[in-house]
């Protein structure tokens, strides 16, 4: 499979994991990252995500987490060619089982969602089978600094729901960005943003397309230090 070209850095990537896919560039180009020094991402994939977020903070240092071993060694692969790659590493497993000492000041997810259905394909990366959003949320909580932030991107229908599990694991609505994939459209993701301090919650819009298959001014702004459109 052909891979993927970023400005500074390049995605190998494999039928058998998820591919690089506008999501994970959304998440990789709004997460707050910009005072975090320990970063852990949950479900890594190609790896996308830290790749670009290593890229916005010269200084931080990742984790990346992943329960697919194919997404493993392509994540390992993919850091390893990068620029950033003293500042990279990943593990083979399971956030549920995951233990360490350290507190992260910013966690990443592009988390697994649909409920389960008939179909096999991307069963691990794309439906609530291995890590469903109470696990996830839970688990975060114990794993975040004083001041962290957890940064995930999911299906609008699903943001009721997680913000209601965040609240009751102690973890607080600060920011929400409304995605939707071309003007005048309705919202199909959220990124949201949570801490242990509850904040006035800063919302904002963003369009993906101003018109079928060409970019909007905002995500060629927002993209513009990481794709090479032609």
């Amino acid at each position: 499979m052909k891979p993927f070209t970023f400005k500074q850095f390049q995605i190998q990537q494999s039928k058998d994991v998820f591919r690089v896919g506008t999501d994970g560039v959304l998440l990789g180009a709004l997460a707050d990252v910009e005072h975090a020094s320990n970063v852990l991402e949950v479900g890594t994939g190609t790896g996308l995500i830290s790749l670009m977020l290593a890229q916005r903070n010269t200084k931080a240092h990742f984790l990346g987490l992943d329960i697919n071993g194919e997404a493993s060694v392509l994540t390992q692969l993919n850091f390893k060619n990068s620029p950033f790659q003293a500042r990279l590493k990943n593990a083979f497993q399971d956030f549920k089982t995951f233990e360490t000492e350290e507190r992260f000041d910013l966690i990443v997810s592009n988390p697994p969602y649909f409920e389960e259905s008939g179909s096999e394909k991307d069963k691990v990366a794309r439906q609530t089978v291995e890590l469903n959003f109470m696990q996830l949320i839970s688990k975060v909580s114990q794993l975040l600094s004083e001041d962290g932030i957890f940064s995930v991107i999911i299906p609008v229908e699903a943001g009721g729901i997680f913000i209601s599990i965040g609240t009751e694991n102690n973890l607080f609505l600060n920011r929400r960005v409304n995605i939707k994939g071309i003007e005048n459209s309705k919202t199909k993701r959220l990124v949201l943003e949570f801490s242990s301090k509850e904040k006035e919650i800063k919302e904002s819009d963003f369009i993906i397309e101003k018109s079928p298959r060409q970019y909007s001014d905002q995500y060629l702004e927002l993209t513009k230090e990481f794709h090479v459109f032609k």
